[in-house]
């Protein structure tokens, strides 16, 4: 598979986030969040594919942009990000090395967790 980073997708999740769009769930919780095959096909039918591929976080570019199998690496419910989506993302790409991906929803996974770098002291 030709799987990398959707740069739309994540730019589109961290503005989501910096908008206050979060749902901070737990761990296990995506398995009950993520939207059911219905609410995804609903939404591609309002929307159309350009929008629902925001909403993740992978792209395979060996599959036709007008498939669901396209698009990798859900995050979100189609209204906010979901910390349980973003650690799911994390944790797959993770363990298939598509490394790029699993380092923006490192990222997203600080945003939503308040993870500031610390700013180092300065020695007297």
């Amino acid at each position: 598979m030709a799987e990398s980073l959707n740069q739309n997708g994540f730019e589109f999740a961290k503005g989501l986030v910096h908008n206050g769009k979060v749902v901070r769930d737990e761990r296990d919780d995506w398995s009950e969040h993520q939207p059911s095959t219905e609410k995804e096909n609903e939404f591609i039918h309002r929307h159309g594919f350009a929008e629902y591929a925001k909403w993740h976080l992978g792209i395979d570019d060996e599959k036709s942009e007008d498939t669901k199998a396209r698009y990798k690496f859900p995050y979100g419910d189609f209204r906010n990000v979901h910390r349980c989506g973003v650690l799911s993302a994390e944790s797959r790409a993770g363990q298939y090395k598509h490394f790029d991906i699993e380092r923006a929803a490192a990222t997203l996974h600080g945003l939503i967790d308040g993870v500031k770098h610390p700013i180092p002291r300065q020695r007297e």
